[in-house]
């Protein structure tokens, strides 16, 4: 059995164009992580979405049972794949996350989705704590401009510097295709 698990975090219907909380370049990085999410099937590895539905249906997207809160086609997840709900950024908190990885024998996690400076980075500082040797494939992330005391700071550059700062202590940081070069071996 594999020790190794792909982890597709929060691609979901809201940050797409059309969507209530649209992210840049969320569509290319549904195509990498596709791309991720087809050669980890191949290998039989074991797959897990994290789905995000917030618990207020006042909340400004991933409304419970909303369309929003789907899992994008892009990337849905097959009947034998676990898909675990979430209502806080940090997928192992209050989820079964966790004891499904242990579970499974797992000791390698691989990460895509959204968004790159929340559930990405809370997720992967959290299985680098759990001991989980992490890798997050940058390209297959997707976030937004934010703002911060009166600075704007656009999506590209908030994406680089948690990529920076999560490929510095917690995790290897590669794209689609250095990934997918080096385990096709």
């Amino acid at each position: 059995m594999s020790k190794h698990a792909l982890i597709v975090i929060d691609i979901q219907n809201d940050y797409f164009p059309g969507g209530k909380w649209t992210l840049e370049g969320a569509d290319r990085a549904a195509d990498h992580a596709a791309r991720i999410l087809a050669a980890t099937r191949a290998k039989g590895d074991l797959v897990v979405h994290v789905r995000h539905e917030f618990e207020s249906p006042d909340a400004p997207f991933f409304t419970p049972g909303s369309e929003g809160a789907r899992i994008h086609p892009k990337v849905a997840a097959l009947a034998h794949e676990p898909v675990v709900l979430k209502h806080k950024v940090n997928s192992f908190l209050n989820t079964e996350l966790k004891a499904l990885l242990d579970e499974h024998g797992i000791e390698a996690v691989t990460v895509v989705g959204s968004m790159s400076h929340m559930c990405i980075d809370g997720f992967t500082r959290a299985a680098a704590d759990f001991g989980y040797s992490v890798t997050v494939i940058h390209d297959a992330c997707a976030t937004r401009d934010l703002e911060f005391n009166g600075v704007s700071v656009p999506a590209a550059q908030v994406h680089a510097a948690y990529m920076a700062a999560l490929a510095f202590a917690y995790a290897q940081v590669v794209s689609t295709e250095d990934y997918l070069a080096a385990h096709s071996r």
